[in-house]
């Protein structure tokens, strides 16, 4: 059985520490949750490879947020070149 995860997992703390900022974590997230919104409505209107898709496994009740923070949590995002943009 598997168990049932917290209202903030991953932590927020270890988000912080790889991105340095609140701020700079709120605004890449939430750019990277867009992108995956954007990546499902492609996909149901046939349109591929515009978009990259979640990068870790999602559930089907999974937000974008969430599977955004996910993927950075798990080094799946390099959070440092966004700064630079």
């Amino acid at each position: 059985m598997e168990e049932d995860r917290g209202i903030a997992d991953p932590p927020l703390d270890s988000l912080l520490s790889r991105s340095g900022s609140k701020y700079g974590l709120v605004i890449y997230a939430a750019k990277r949750a867009r992108q995956i919104d954007q990546y499902y409505i492609d996909l149901h209107e046939g349109s591929f490879y515009a978009h990259v898709g979640p990068l870790v496994s999602v559930d089907a009740d999974d937000k974008s947020l969430t599977v955004a923070m996910r993927e950075i949590a798990e080094d799946k995002l390099d959070l440092k070149s966004s700064a630079a943009e």
